[in-house]
């Protein structure tokens, strides 16, 4: 199913996005509670790991895991929500992994972090990267044999959590990552008028989601901390080193806010050295992922995943016969996804 943005479909847009004077911190609660009577029911595609996993202030952390019926993968799609780290859940987001799951016959880890504004940064990400490193040091327990065969996910505020960890990861030195998926990512942290990113401009009324909402969004996460504005876990395109960052795929949204700075954020991987591929997927709006998976934008997305996990089974498949890899740096351009999965970098 396609949705195309035609005139007719701006008008409803319109209607249906947050209205600006809307203040989030008075109505957060409400539209928890609305997201909760729409999360889909549970059923036997799911476990719960009973690993302990304790964040950095000792509180335990819920991590759900979803096993498709036909696993063809022994790999693990670690998956952090989005939801502007204020409104979602797991539980929210179960149709998300369920779908996720059977489309690459890997097994999905949904971790359930911390919201704001009760937990404000860090700690969301700090439970983030607690589940990620009791994760990625207990291969036996999952059946993984290494660090290869972990991958970090996210959409949206979880693509920023997702970036980083992987930041985090690299600067604690406690374990590695080795790839990434970042869909529609918050990588800046400015989002208002004087953002030098134009899809802000663009984007930022009439999609659904606001460049108003989204600066919300960050105000809750940062708390009553502004220095978090400055810090480059709260925002990655501010950290001035990028090297040694995992593999990525980064997906964006044409009509999404966030569009630029989730591409600016590919660049500037790629100009550190990183292997990264970035597409930009046409006429979809963001939040696109929690469609139904009979939707074209949806479908294209985990196409996407799937090359983008069968290119590294290939890189594994040449280190385990000639006991090297090689992975290729490809340039980044700004050619928008047609409807084919592309063979080069987008």
């Amino acid at each position: 199913m396609h949705l195309a943005i035609n005139k007719h479909m701006r008008a409803a847009l319109r209607v249906l996005s947050y209205p600006a004077a809307m203040e989030l911190d008075k109505v957060y609660k409400v539209e928890r509670a609305i997201y909760q009577l729409k999360a889909p029911p549970l059923s036997a595609l799911y476990r719960h790991w009973d690993h302990k996993i304790e964040s950095v202030d000792g509180t335990p952390i819920r991590v759900r895991i979803y096993t498709p019926r036909q696993q063809t993968d022994h790999r693990v799609l670690l998956f952090f929500h989005g939801g502007g780290w204020v409104l979602e859940n797991v539980d929210t987001y179960n149709q998300v992994c369920k779908a996720l799951a059977k489309a690459t016959g890997c097994r999905v880890a949904s971790v359930e972090y911390r919201r704001a504004p009760e937990h404000p940064f860090p700690m969301g990400l700090e439970d983030c990267y607690a589940a990620a490193k009791a994760i990625y040091t207990a291969g036996a327990q999952l059946g993984t044999h290494g660090a290869e065969d972990i991958i970090l996910i996210g959409d949206s505020a979880g693509a920023n959590l997702a970036a980083a960890v992987s930041l985090l990861a690299r600067d604690r030195g406690e374990f590695t990552v080795s790839q990434q998926i970042l869909i529609y990512p918050a990588t800046a942290a400015d989002h208002s008028e004087t953002s030098p990113f134009p899809s802000v401009r663009e984007n930022g009324e009439g999609y659904l989601l606001t460049a108003f909402r989204v600066e919300q969004f960050m105000r809750l996460y940062a708390g009553m901390d502004d220095s978090a504005y400055q810090n480059p876990y709260f925002a990655p395109l501010l950290m001035q080193d990028l090297s040694r960052q995992p593999r990525t795929l980064l997906i964006t949204a044409e009509y999404d806010p966030l569009r630029d700075e989730g591409e600016a954020y590919a660049r500037a991987l790629a100009e550190a050295g990183n292997p990264v591929r970035c597409v930009r997927m046409a006429d979809a709006l963001h939040g696109f992922l929690s469609l139904p998976s009979r939707f074209v934008h949806v479908k294209r997305t985990h196409a996407l995943i799937r090359e983008f996990l069968g290119d590294e089974m290939k890189c594994a498949d040449s280190k385990n016969q000639n006991g090297t890899a090689s992975t290729t740096r490809r340039k980044f351009s700004r050619r928008r996804f047609t409807g084919r999965i592309p063979q080069s970098f987008d």
